[in-house]
């Protein structure tokens, strides 16, 4: 008789292992099976969010079949109680252990809202934006200018937000001043510098931020991004160049930043300034002009005059000519704005060309020459192409 209890024992645990075998193999199956999400969604995960939390979110919003599978194959794969904070993108037929991937690897959002504060030559203009989870796009749901425009609903809810996320957005070619003023106007940073760090030493780029911030940080960011980069350009400089400091090259660089902005542009824009300084030729160069009279403290609100050209209006305002290189020789003082990489390369490995001269094409692009006759001919050109826009105006 025990004989036989012990039998059927045996047997009812043999096929209670099969069906338990049976039933981690389904789950198994399930964790790594495609998903029956049908279209792509944004997952807020909050901060001290349980797995129970987000499977339960998941399920409700049809990207899982089954909360306790998706925990299940969390703790499996060792994954649970490591939860990130942020806004995810969860694609359509995700499976659950991608959409457990995607929750505790981390790193930036990769959905939801975002304000992004971009600092250009003519304007600081913050636009509050949010993916479109049907694309790789954005949907833009308000822009302003920060301390000139109303401040839009949209900006005040999305900063209500904890999951939003924040950028700066340095455009080439902006002043040291104009970043400061730009950065002290944004109200997620707080307190405000008053010194302008050195012309050229701010690196543009784009800089992820949190509400909060010193506003010094991202300063410290953008100098110490720009003397990395500088460094290493340095160090792969191309032989010959005619002049002998990282700080030398940094101006000529500013120089082509400010003169062109087309990418295949700037190493021959290089070429001639470096052509002129070796011929001792003035480089002679309007942007050089502007920052002598504003120091980068906001554009030059009228046409540059002769007496501009001369160096009048500049030695009456700071009483010596350093920046206009239609009067000095060689580089001006110092940096006219921050340039950024490419132009930096550009500076420091030009184009081997003759050219000595150039001028608008009326492409957007500029016509290079390398004899004063042909410039001229260039000069005309473009004067006739002015005149037949004038005419259409």
């Amino acid at each position: 008789m025990w004989r036989h209890v012990a039998a059927n024992a045996l047997t009812f645990l043999t096929v209670g292992l099969f069906l338990l075998a049976g039933l981690v193999t389904w789950g198994v199956q399930q964790y790594s099976a495609p998903g029956p999400l049908a279209e792509a969604i944004c997952l807020r995960v909050p901060a001290g969010a349980t797995m129970r939390r987000i499977s339960d979110d998941l399920a409700e919003r049809g990207a899982i079949a089954s909360p306790t599978v998706f925990r299940l194959g969390a703790d499996y794969t060792e994954r649970s109680g490591q939860e990130k904070q942020g806004s995810f993108l969860i694609p359509a037929s995700a499976s659950m252990d991608e959409i457990t991937a995607i929750v505790t690897e981390g790193g930036p959002s990769t959905c939801g809202t975002e304000v992004v504060y971009r600092i250009g030559v003519a304007r600081t203009l913050a636009e509050v934006r949010e993916r479109d989870l049907a694309g790789d796009g954005f949907t833009e749901l308000a822009e302003f200018q920060p301390g000139l425009d109303p401040i839009p609903a949209a900006y005040e809810q999305v900063k209500a937000e904890s999951d939003t996320t924040y950028r700066v957005v340095m455009a080439e070619g902006v002043t040291s001043w104009q970043v400061v003023q730009a950065l002290n106007a944004l109200d997620v940073l707080e307190g405000d510098v008053e010194e302008v760090p050195a012309e050229g030493m701010l690196a543009p780029d784009s800089y992820a931020i949190t509400p909060g911030t010193p506003v010094a940080d991202v300063i410290a960011r953008m100098q110490s991004a720009q003397e990395t980069f500088l460094a290493q350009a340095w160090e792969n400089r191309a032989e010959g160049l005619p002049f002998d400091t990282p700080e030398e090259a940094l101006t000529l660089a500013s120089i082509v930043e400010k003169e062109t902005a087309i990418p295949e542009e700037r190493p021959i824009v290089a070429s001639v300034l470096v052509n002129r300084i070796e011929q001792g030729m003035r480089l002679q160069f309007d942007p050089t002009i502007i920052y002598g009279i504003t120091r980068g403290q906001g554009l030059l609100d009228r046409p540059i005059r002769e007496s501009d050209i001369a160096g009048a209006t500049e030695a009456e305002l700071h009483g010596e000519v350093l920046y206009n290189t239609y009067v000095v020789n060689g580089l001006p003082a110092g940096p006219i704005a921050n340039p950024g990489r490419p132009a930096i390369e550009a500076a420091l490995n030009p184009a081997a060309t003759d050219y000595l001269y150039f001028v608008a094409d009326g492409s957007g692009g500029h016509a290079f020459a390398e004899t004063l006759d042909e410039h001229n001919e260039n000069v005309i050109r473009w004067r006739q192409i002015e005149a037949e826009a004038g005419q259409d105006g």
